[in-house]
């Protein structure tokens, strides 16, 4: 099907070899391997009478640990010497263009059958288990994305950070650590970043070094390649769980009390307006997500961004995303575009996915001209800071306005801060929620309503600590809460707070 298939010797006939699965062959010692074709159809109920003895024999045994789990040991260079002729063979052999016709399922499984030929004729000295991690290594660098496809599998890393072709670090559980995975070369490296950005219709090469990219699942990329990166291309990945977060899972997590998140579902359903701020890796977007789950189902919402990676869970919601220009430096789509013209579409809310610059002043004016509950981020590392950056990103946009009328469109825009914050030992939590109330001369006057209280940390070095209320019992959205119907809940919910400072 793919062309010649390499000189056998014509002994086509022979049954192919095919490496055993790793529950076949990880069973204690002193079992006996039961191979598919010797296994009933059925193991709890047999059609015919089976003897205790078979019975014995075909018992399954303990399930290994998921795959996707498991670190890829490091390989030695002779492994890689061997993947590289394994690799050559294998182009020089296939098709690609008819390849690039199957499903996935059945390029994989010819792409192995190919291999495992060239393993035989070139008569490699393998054992089943690396044969096994050959196999899987060069499908994954024909049909995926190479070395990354087993980090992208684990749905505990947060970040994958590649360094050039042999450095690639990762981030679990708020701690960074250095992985075993290498890249061949960096050609390899530049061509699967390259078939990453491609993806979403964009390119990175000489001429246009620097690139942001998603992957399928919203995943954020970043690419930057030299000449810019000395050391071989950098590769950044900011990885969203399959499975979306909550906020009664931030609870769980210890982000936020379970008080606190009741008053953050109330922000969302009375549509107040929301500046989610904090450092890089703070839980930001994450929390934006949790947020927009409390927007009721019938408002049209428009998010902007410049890699769509929000995942809204309503029906009625558009996505735009900004565009790069061309070749001849044309074609541009800046998220101030988006912001301007969204605000002619119609919506009832809009949610920015980053505010980065001048675009902020177009989302202020959303927000105090009937877009009520719109909502973004910015990186600050408090909310006093948050607004000084408001109006810098203002006077960015080259618009001339005084001080106290920039201070005052702030103050008629946003409703709540939300600080977010990774801490020393990994940990994110919301260290503030702070509400905008209004102006003393030229100065922006603001309220915490919930602190994270810092106490120490424990034996193995977490820190420990608690959300407190800072005492106020009518917040300045207290009305806007009665016009929802929610202020009791807000006040059983403060209170509560209150009770546990």
């Amino acid at each position: 099907m793919f062309g010649r298939r390499g000189n056998d010797g014509g002994n086509r006939g022979t049954p192919e070899f095919r490496a055993p699965t790793p529950a076949q062959f990880s069973a204690p010692a002193g079992d006996s391997l039961v191979l598919d074709e010797q296994v009933p159809a059925t193991r709890s109920e047999p059609s015919v009478p089976v003897s205790p003895a078979a019975r014995t024999r075909t018992v399954e045994t303990p399930p290994l640990a998921p795959e996707p789990r498991r670190m890829p040991r490091e390989r030695s260079e002779s492994y890689y010497d061997t993947k590289s002729q394994v690799f050559s063979a294998l182009i020089d052999t296939i098709d690609l263009s008819q390849l690039a016709k199957l499903e996935p399922d059945s390029a994989r499984e010819e792409i192995r059958d190919i291999v495992n030929d060239i393993i035989a004729i070139k008569n490699f000295a393998m054992s089943i288990a690396e044969q096994e991690e050959l196999l899987e290594d060069i499908c994954n660098d024909v049909l995926g994305y190479g070395p990354l496809e087993p980090l992208l599998a684990r749905d505990d890393i947060a970040d994958i950070m590649v360094n050039g072709a042999k450095q690639v670090f990762i981030e679990v559980n708020g701690k960074v650590e250095q992985t075993g995975i290498r890249f061949r070369d960096n050609q390899q490296l530049l061509n699967i970043s390259q078939r990453i950005v491609s993806q979403v219709g964009r390119r990175v090469d000489e001429s246009s070094p620097i690139c942001d990219a998603r992957l399928p699942d919203g995943s954020r990329v970043n690419v930057i390649v030299p000449p810019l990166a000395i050391d071989g291309t950098a590769l950044t990945i900011r990885k969203f769980k399959k499975d979306k977060l909550t906020l009664d899972q931030l609870v769980r997590f210890g982000a936020i009390s379970p008080e606190g998140a009741e008053v953050l579902k109330i922000i969302g359903r009375v549509r107040c307006n929301v500046v989610i701020s904090g450092g890089t890796g703070s839980g930001k977007t994450t929390l934006l997500n949790c947020l927009t789950n409390y927007i009721d189902r019938d408002e049209r919402i428009i998010t902007c961004e410049d890699s769509a990676e929000l995942q809204l869970q309503q029906p009625h919601v558009l996505r735009l995303e900004t565009r790069p220009p061309n070749l001849e430096g044309e074609g541009e789509i800046t998220m101030r575009d988006l912001v301007r013209n969204c605000l002619r579409m119609r919506p009832e809310r809009i949610v920015v996915g980053e505010v980065r610059g001048p675009e902020v002043f177009d989302l202020l004016q959303a927000m105090n001209t009937g877009h009520d509950g719109s909502m973004g981020t910015i990186h600050a590392n408090s909310p006093r800071e948050c607004l000084n950056r408001i109006e810098s990103m203002i006077a960015m946009g080259g618009f001339q306005l005084p001080q106290k009328t920039v201070r005052e469109i702030v103050v008629g825009s946003v409703d709540i801060i939300i600080q977010a914050a990774r801490l020393r030992d990994g940990s994110r939590r919301i260290t503030h929620v702070t509400e905008v109330i209004g102006m003393e001369g030229d100065v922006v006057i603001t309220q915490d309503l919930i602190l994270y209280d810092l106490k120490g940390e424990d034996a193995q070095g977490r820190l420990i600590g608690n959300h407190v209320s800072t005492g106020i019992a009518r917040p300045a959205f207290w009305d806007r809460a009665r016009y929802y119907g929610e202020e009791q809940r807000l006040a059983n919910a403060l209170e509560a707070m209150e009770k546990q400072s």
